[in-house]
C-alpha cells in the first residue's frame, strides 16, 4: 500500500471540486493523458469515466469507477490499467487550518502488478503520487482563488480596497 500526504491551501470543498470534475484527471493524475467520456453523474458511486493512460492520447484505454463519494471528505475509486492492474485509490480530505490535509492511499487489487506487489511497487506508486498531489494542489488552489466563496479566509490586512 502506498500512502501519500499533502497540504493544499484551499478548503476541502475546493479540493473535492477538482476530484468531482472527471476531465481534471487528465491533468493531475500522472500518466493519464485523456478523458474520453463519462458515464453517470460523476463522482456518484457507480459512475465512471473512460481514460487513456499514456502520452498524447496514445496508450491503454480503460476506465475508473467511483466506489464511494462523501463530499467533501472522501472519494474511493477503482482504477483500471488493464491488463497490468486494477487498483483501489482512496482520497481523504480533512480540514487543516485554512486548507486541507489530503491523504491518498493506493494499492493493487488484481493483475500482474498485484501479483508482484512489494515495497518496491509501493515506492513507485508513492513517487508517482507525489507528483499527482502536487498537480492536484495547483489545480485546487487555482480554482479556489477564482471562486472567492471557496478561498480560505485571508487576514484583513491582506485585502486591498
Amino acid at each position: 500500500m502506498s500512502e501519500n500526504h499533502a497540504y493544499i491551501d484551499a478548503p476541502p470543498d475546493a479540493v473535492f471540486d477538482v476530484l468531482a470534475d472527471a476531465q481534471s484527471y487528465a491533468h493531475w493524475v500522472v500518466g493519464s493523458s485523456e478523458i474520453r467520456g463519462v458515464e453517470g453523474d460523476w463522482p456518484e458511486p457507480g459512475s465512471k469515466f473512460h481514460h487513456t493512460q499514456g502520452f498524447y492520447g496514445v496508450g491503454l484505454k480503460d476506465d475508473t469507477v467511483s466506489i464511494a463519494a462523501n463530499r467533501p471528505r472522501q472519494l474511493v475509486l477503482e482504477v483500471r490499467f488493464r491488463p497490468f492492474m486494477v487498483g483501489k485509490v482512496e482520497m481523504r480530505l480533512r480540514p487543516r487550518g485554512r486548507g486541507t490535509h489530503v491523504t491518498m492511499i493506493e494499492y493493487p487489487l488484481s493483475g500482474p502488478i498485484a501479483r508482484v506487489h512489494n515495497p518496491l511497487t509501493d515506492r513507485a506508486f508513492w513517487a508517482r503520487n507525489v507528483e499527482s498531489l502536487r498537480r492536484l494542489r495547483k489545480m485546487a488552489e487555482q480554482r479556489a482563488a477564482e471562486r472567492p466563496e471557496l478561498s480560505p479566509e485571508r487576514p484583513a490586512e491582506s485585502l486591498t480596497v
